[in-house]
């Protein structure tokens, strides 16, 4: 499989997950961490509906696939976001020793893998591979349409 399209099938997933985050009323953000071409985990938003400020897509994905595979090292596998990581998600990131990172969207006002910062870049006894703008527009469009309507208080998100 060609390096764009690897990356592109497991985007098309994590974009299904941003869109059922949506759905329920979450900021529309999904994450699925693959291992030996195997979905390890999966994960979506769920701030809202857990009232944890850790409800994150990455970090939702990066436990269930610790707890799957019983070990918190994630080495060797590949975690795909649709939104750039935060800082808190970041860390997590280097932490689980996951190998490679592709996110969708840039995150002006928290991206902390190369938008505001980048963590990934500092010195640590981890390295992350970081590809960014992977189906970029899809993933910011399912963000600026759940913004627009929550701004104008429609009552359905696409």
């Amino acid at each position: 499989m060609r390096p764009e399209t690897y990356s592109h099938y497991y985007m098309q997933r994590a974009i299904e997950l941003a869109r059922e985050a949506a759905i329920a009323g979450e900021v529309p953000v999904g994450c699925v961490i693959v291992r030996d071409g195997i979905i390890l985990a999966e994960g979506r938003n769920n701030r809202e509906s857990s009232q944890m400020a850790t409800g994150h897509a990455e970090l939702v994905a990066i436990e269930v696939a610790s707890q799957k595979i019983k070990s918190w090292r994630l080495c060797d596998a590949d975690l795909f976001v649709t939104l750039e990581p935060c800082l808190m998600c970041s860390g997590a990131i280097l932490q689980a020793r996951i190998k490679r990172l592709f996110f969708g969207a840039y995150d002006p006002k928290s991206g902390m893998a190369g938008s505001v910062s980048n963590v990934f870049a500092l010195p640590s006894n981890h390295r992350v591979e970081v590809t960014g703008g992977v189906l970029q527009e899809e993933c910011a469009q399912l963000l600026r349409d759940f913004f627009f309507v929550r701004r104008n208080n429609c009552e359905t998100v696409k």
